[in-house]
């Protein structure tokens, strides 16, 4: 089904050679993603570029934080197209107005500085991107980590807040020449099989080994030919579960399609690799092989065809059921019970967002379930479609009314369910998600407060068959069906009537308008001589992600609200962090005024430094932290609370990585395979940071201070900063850098 090769390899010719008539050196200048990466870079090296994007967007949770930095760092007007979409906070906060207070801000800053402005409902991101923005050849950067627009000729990055600042600025992003791996497509996926099928079958290939981590996927292959474009997003925009930098796919007729039925066929060009493309390793997949799939709890990765998973579902559930327990003692959880009358049983199912919510991804769940129905139980199933045009060309299908006769509800555009703001399952509930995330929690559950729920991912196909069987679940391969790939029709009046696109014509005088909870962030101190850090928490997992590091749900309605969304951090996991890093900025704020807390004196005497030469923050230790969201606020809630660094044996994605040095927080890493085998409550004394980190030495000597009196040295690693990253660590944060630039 799927192969992957940890050695270089030749596309020649469309097929795969070992050698060809040019050197490796010179064969990756054929590949699509040197192309366009070159053509966007303005540093004149080709291995470390500094990129300026064509477009951006973000949502409700990112852009008021986003144009606050930016504007607090001299910005004027936006100088690209820059959407902002209200697909994540577009549920009124219950006895509150904080979430439309974010849409009017985003409306009156898109009419001041010259934004695209898309109102709730209208679209989730990666559609309105797709539908309007992409381009043959074009780059977009995204403030959401599945900015991935690759099947459309464009190569798309999600990246935290501050890099998108930084665009706005008419800064660059810098990244050192990435890897590029070849996705080679062969077969064709036989009907039942889906876009989520392919893709998390990719994801469980890859994302244990990291093969694809920081690297670009460039698709290409005699079967990405027979797969329409819906399909192909479907796949596309789960590569950022790969870990993998961005994605870029070669274009045919196919992708012309696209582009004449969305008005916009001047974005259309034919893109394909050269006659001799080198890579540096490469994946086969064979899509007649891959069968329905479902990722069970907590990652995309944990995943199993549903033939294997049905035939073990008792032990599996039983994994699932441990590692809950393991993580969340306080919750009853009881999974096993879904095994009854000869299956396993859902109680819900989701087909929503960016992966699932296309119009392709429907129209067969509709087939699928014509004349059918889910059923008066306890299962149900809910479709928000990616936007309104699709929903308008759904109803126009019938696909609505099939949908609706067997019991399914349609819902508007809303990014939700993916996160954990809609949609939330009973206590011990089981869910099935054609979304893009299984993380914990993502669904909503509070753990802590002794719910539990679980979510599984599938594609739409097989959740539609399973809701006909009234919430038995099962494989779309198996479920008899006739369907037929029906037309697209965009109706781009839509948007006309209803989007503010004010791009190029920015109003000056308009004045922002900014609802109570939207505050400025707090101000923050420049990287001292030496760094004194307390660990707040110590998190022993193999991964941690970004919802575990910030939650998402109903804590983004204070994204908007530094102080105040900083209140959760950790809040699911280590609940006793807040408190910690709280004593310690307290404890810094006391030396900052001159009134060293007793405490910290006796650490420094300890260490044998000075009160007003040494900073002392908080820090959290992961194995191999910030997987998934791009949301910078993973980072900057720890900066608020007073945090000065993370330590890990290295970090999961790029983009946690930017998020911590943009707002100030040392990226530390350790070598693998040393004991970290130090608490909460202990202290790591490193000297002369100022100067290493201006020096660019990435070899730090450091000294942990145990709190029971004893003491061990280490060393600590800061690797492969850019200048302008040492300087960002150096002022404190991304915005005291533009600041200090502009006086």
């Amino acid at each position: 089904m799927i192969t992957l090769h940890d050695n270089g390899v030749f596309l020649s010719e469309g097929s795969l050679c070992a050698s060809a008539p040019l050197s490796p050196e010179e064969g990756r200048k054929q590949t699509l993603a040197w192309s366009i990466l070159q053509a966007h870079s303005v540093s004149g090296d080709p291995e470390r570029l500094q990129i300026r994007f064509d477009a951006m967007v973000s949502h409700d949770i990112t852009y008021v934080g986003i144009i606050q930095q930016a504007r607090a760092s001299g910005m004027r007007e936006f100088p690209m197209p820059y959407a902002l979409t209200n697909c994540h906070n577009s549920l009124c906060a219950v006895g509150g107005t904080i979430n439309e207070d974010d849409h009017v801000f985003g409306l009156s800053a898109a009419r001041k500085y010259g934004g695209i402005y898309v109102p709730a409902n209208q679209s989730v991101i990666h559609s309105y991107a797709r539908e309007q923005l992409a381009g043959c050849g074009r780059m977009i950067l995204g403030s959401d980590s599945h900015t991935r627009y690759g099947a459309l000729g464009t190569m798309a990055v999600g990246e935290g807040g501050p890099e998108l600042a930084k665009q706005l600025l008419k800064d660059t992003w810098d990244v050192p020449y990435p890897k590029v791996v070849l996705v080679y497509l062969t077969g064709a996926p036989r009907q039942g099989v889906g876009p989520h099928d392919v893709a998390i079958a990719l994801v469980k290939a890859t994302f244990e080994s990291g093969f694809a981590n920081n690297c670009v996927l460039e698709f290409a292959g005699p079967g990405a030919a027979g797969l329409p474009i819906d399909f192909r997003n479907g796949i596309d925009v789960m590569t950022t579960e790969t870990t993998c930098l961005s994605s870029i796919w070669e274009t045919d007729a196919e992708t012309e399609g696209f582009y004449k039925a969305h008005q916009r066929p001047e974005a259309y060009k034919e893109l394909h690799p050269g006659s001799h493309a080198w890579y540096d390793k490469y994946i086969e997949v064979d899509l007649s092989a891959v069968e329905p799939m479902i990722a069970l709890p907590f990652h995309p990765s944990n995943a199993w065809t549903i033939r294997e998973f049905l035939g073990s579902a008792p032990e599996l559930l039983a994994q699932v059921e441990a590692d809950a327990q393991k993580r969340y003692p306080k919750a009853k959880i009881n999974l096993l019970q879904k095994l009854h009358d000869g299956g396993v049983w859902a109680d819900q199912g989701v087909i929503a967002g960016c992966a699932g919510g296309l119009f392709d991804n429907i129209v067969e769940a509709a087939d699928i379930l014509r004349g059918e129905s889910c059923g008066s139980g306890y299962f149900t199933l809910d479709v928000y479609p990616t936007s309104v045009p699709v929903s308008l060309e759904l109803a126009k299908t019938g696909a609505v009314e099939d949908l609706l006769r067997s019991g399914a509800v349609i819902k508007p555009s809303f990014c939700g369910p993916c996160f954990g703001a809609g949609d939330v399952p009973a206590h011990n509930g089981l869910s099935l998600r054609h979304t893009t995330r299984n993380f914990p929690n993502r669904e909503g559950s509070k753990p802590g407060e002794g719910q539990f729920a679980a979510v599984c991912l599938m594609d739409a196909r097989s959740i539609a068959a399973t809701a006909a069987n009234g919430g038995k679940i099962t494989s779309a391969d198996e479920w008899g069906y006739e369907t037929a790939r029906r037309t697209y029709h965009f109706d781009k009046s839509v948007y006309e009537r209803r989007v503010y696109n004010g791009f190029g014509h920015p109003k000056p005088n308009e004045e922002l308008i900014l609802g109570p909870n939207i505050t400025d962030w707090p101000k923050m101190q420049p990287l001292a001589k030496n760094l004194l850090v307390e660990l707040a928490a110590v998190l022993r997992d193999d991964v941690t992600t970004t919802d575990e590091l910030i939650p998402s749900g109903e804590t983004s309605s204070y994204r908007s609200n530094p102080l105040r969304l900083a209140e959760f951090t950790l809040s699911r996991r280590e609940p006793e962090y807040v408190g910690r890093a709280k004593a310690v900025a307290a404890m810094e704020a006391g030396r900052l005024a001159g009134e060293v807390p007793e405490k910290l004196r006796a650490l420094l005497e300890r260490c044998g430094a000075k009160a007003e030469e040494t900073q002392f923050g908080s820090c959290v230790f992961a194995n191999r932290p910030g997987d998934g969201s791009a949301r910078e606020q993973a980072a900057s809630c720890q900066k608020v609370l007073g945090g000065f660094a993370n330590i890990c044996y290295g970090f999961a994605t790029k983009r946690y990585r930017s998020n911590c040095i943009n707002w100030g927080i040392l990226p530390f890493t350790l070598d693998q395979g040393t004991a970290f085998p130090y608490e909460a409550g202990d202290c790591v004394f490193v000297p002369d940071i100022r100067g290493a980190i201006r020096e660019g030495r990435e070899d730090i000597p450091a000294q942990v201070l145990k709190a029971d009196g004893g003491e061990a040295a280490i060393t600590l690693h800061v690797r492969g900063l850019t200048a302008e990253e040492q300087e960002i660590l150096l002022d404190g944060c991304l915005m005291n850098h533009y600041a200090r630039r502009a006086d």
